[in-house]
């Protein structure tokens, strides 16, 4: 039986290769997916992210783990989905419209299924309409949306406004973030969290789905 600290400390030094062949090693082993994730790989993105919040890593570092931990998720959630195992919440994420930028974006969802998300990546310049229909689509819980450029800041509220308008505001979350957002435009846009960063991002999740922030 391999030492599946190893992959622990695999995600957390940011070792996509040895994340992924520690994880095809367990998996021949007949380890439960479920295992690897929630003992040792979602763990060790909570370990990244208390070290971010520390200033002991930084976004490079940030990056690195969630490869890792990309690497490794490659390999278990066909296992997941086969075996009906349902995941915390169904996320939405994008860059909303008019933005082409994508790297806190990425960071975002590969943290947020590092949590055990189910996420729908749309990618940038994302319209309102598609944010709105994929999510109705997937019955998503959240809608995670980025912007870095400050003249497509408004399209959150677009989106938050034909989330309305379609009878679906008070059943899907939506989180906001990215270098120009700030709580308080969070809090006018009517949006139901603000991150600063993609750990916040990741434990404003779990609360929405009521689960608890370690």
């Amino acid at each position: 039986m391999q030492d599946l600290s190893k992959l622990f400390d695999a995600v957390v030094s940011g070792d996509a290769t040895t994340a992924r062949t520690l994880t095809e090693l367990a998996l021949a082993e007949n380890v439960e997916p479920l295992t690897l994730v929630n003992k040792f790989m979602a763990p060790a993105m909570d370990e990244v992210g208390r070290r971010f919040e520390r200033c002991d890593y930084f976004v490079p570092e940030l990056l690195l783990s969630a490869r890792a931990m990309k690497a490794a998720l490659e390999l278990i959630r066909p296992l997941l989905t086969a075996s009906g195992t349902e995941p915390v919440g169904r996320v939405v994420i994008g860059t909303v419209k008019g933005d082409l930028h994508d790297i806190g974006k990425n960071l975002v969802a590969a943290m947020l299924e590092g949590g055990g998300f189910e996420v729908i990546d749309l990618g940038v310049n994302v319209p309102p309409e598609k944010f709105v229909g994929t999510a109705q689509e997937r019955n998503a819980h959240i809608i995670s949306m980025s912007a870095l450029l400050t003249t497509t800041m408004l399209s959150m509220r677009g989106t938050i406004d034909a989330l309305k308008t379609a009878g679906l505001r008070d059943r899907i979350k939506v989180l906001v973030g990215g270098a120009p957002i700030t709580q308080r435009f969070a809090d006018e846009i009517g949006a139901d969290g603000y991150g600063a960063s993609a750990v916040d991002a990741v434990a404003l999740a779990r609360k929405a789905m009521g689960v608890p922030v370690t």
